[in-house]
């Protein structure tokens, strides 16, 4: 912490300076001179109220020490207590009722009821599995959890256990009959998925063995489509959140599959916490550099992490966006990654 330079009144590490006026402030397009003094001043304006704030807080911890103190032994008496902490100011009366209107939420967190992740922002690696975690394979994660039982011949292992695959696709085929169902027919009985098209738009249809097509109970819930050779992406939604049906004769599942089915994809984690307080000690410069680097490639949407993977050296990048066309023929996009915030 030697030899820092000083940025008018504030003296900076060097090693932080450097990261911020070579690469945050460059991406912001911000001044070194503009920076660093609008945030002397807000140091400045700021630091005064901390600091009332925290002789404030001792204050209040003090006397809430000496009262325990003095009365150890003695049988605990509810209202004197809370009493005694309206007089120190550590209660205060409930304010009148109030109303608050916010804009410009996002969707993830003002409509959607999807599961979110808490990640450490100092692990690249960790943080792009986050934020890419928007969209998972629900065949990858029954098949590599305990949601599948591993008795009757069931166990994972090193190589693929056709019989806990066919676990699997059972439990997939419930989830699908439950969440997304055929008019009459269970998507075990399925034999091909397809669209019928028309000048009214695209409507998703299931075969069965007999060639009879049906319809989803709630065809409205068919969303839109993406074919990229022989694989045929077809787009549904459930209670907000978004499904995947993957048909692919070529794909190693996809080929044995009934329907062809290769997998199907859920969008899962819709927000991420990357957490630079409670799972993060970041304590000196180096600490907050790493931090605010990999907030800042998260930000710009070009964070990558290297790494070694079974003898395999692999690296990951934030996954892009997904296309697809709507029934109607038009083009639209659905984020590849959850929606981050910072904690």
């Amino acid at each position: 912490m030697n030899d820092q330079p000083a940025a008018g009144a504030l003296t900076v590490a060097p090693l932080f300076a450097q990261f911020v006026e070579s690469e945050l402030l460059p991406a912001i397009g911000m001044s070194p001179a503009d920076f660093w003094a609008g945030l002397e001043s807000i140091i400045s304006d700021l630091t005064p109220l901390n600091r009332s704030f925290l002789e404030k807080r001792a204050e209040i911890q003090h006397a809430i020490n000496d009262w325990h103190l003095e009365r150890q032994g003695q049988a605990w008496r509810h209202d004197e207590y809370v009493e005694f902490l309206r007089q120190i100011g550590y209660l205060v009366p409930g304010g009148e009722p109030f109303e608050i209107e916010t804009d410009n939420v996002d969707r993830e967190i003002a409509e959607v009821a999807g599961p979110q992740l808490v990640v450490p922002v100092s692990n690249a690696r960790f943080a792009l599995n986050a934020a890419n975690a928007r969209w998972g394979s629900l065949y990858d994660a029954l098949y590599g959890t305990d949601a599948i039982s591993e008795e009757n011949g069931q166990q994972r292992g090193g190589e693929y256990n056709p019989a806990r695959g066919a676990a699997v696709i059972r439990y997939a085929t419930e989830f699908l009959d439950a969440t997304l169902p055929l008019d009459g027919v269970s998507h075990a009985d399925v034999n091909e998925y397809g669209l019928d098209r028309s000048d009214d738009g695209d409507v998703f249809l299931a075969c069965n063995s007999n060639s009879h097509a049906v319809a989803l109970v709630d065809p409205a819930q068919y969303v839109g489509h993406r074919e990229k050779g022989s694989r045929h992406t077809y787009l549904f939604c459930n209670n907000g959140l978004h499904i995947e049906l993957v048909v692919d004769p070529e794909h190693p599942v996809g080929k044995s599959a009934t329907a062809n089915l290769a997998d199907v994809v859920l969008e899962s984690a819709v927000t991420t916490i990357q957490d630079c307080e409670d799972s993060v000690a970041a304590v000196d410069a180096a600490d907050k550099v790493a931090v605010y680097r990999n907030w800042l490639g998260l930000m710009q949407g070009d964070l990558e992490a290297t790494f070694d993977k079974g003898g395999n050296k692999l690296t990951r990048k934030l996954a892009r966006d997904r296309e697809y066309t709507s029934p109607g023929g038009e083009a639209f996009a659905l984020s590849g990654r959850s929606r981050i915030s910072s904690l």
